[in-house]
């Protein structure tokens, strides 16, 4: 399922010339897990970051389930870029079928105008609901 999702994120032209650091699937946005979200003087460039949640039980399948897709957006000041990027996201996940055994892919909510302190920048987050078959 993350392949997949992240396949479409960065496959989309428009969301990728705003996230000029990229959309990652990793732990966390660092220099030394995903270097591309950096400059060449080390600055935090405008990114994104794909990462799953939890899985639950639901019906109509015994082997059917809700999961928790979360995306994070960083930029260095101010949220002119995450922004966009948040829209943009929505605009491709939500109600969204894509990969092996996804049903859809449903908007849950936004966090905005939030900081990460650990990289010391402006931060949002949104998290989808996805609808599919347990591998």
């Amino acid at each position: 399922m993350r392949d997949a999702v992240l396949a479409v994120l960065t496959a989309d032209s428009t969301l990728m010339t705003v996230l000029t650091g990229g959309f990652h699937s990793a732990v966390e946005i660092s220099r030394q897990t995903t270097p591309e979200a950096f400059d060449a003087d080390k600055e935090l460039l405008p990114c994104g970051l794909l990462k799953l949640g939890t899985d639950i039980p639901t019906g109509p399948f015994p082997d059917s389930s809700q999961s928790a897709l979360m995306t994070y957006f960083y930029q260095r000041a101010g949220y002119d870029v995450i922004d966009v990027a948040l829209a943009r996201v929505y605009t491709l996940l939500h109600e969204l079928h894509v990969g092996n055994g996804i049903w859809q892919i449903l908007w849950s909510n936004h966090v905005r105008d939030a900081e990460d302190d650990a990289l010391g920048c402006a931060m949002a987050m949104s998290t989808y609901n996805v609808f599919r078959l347990q591998p």
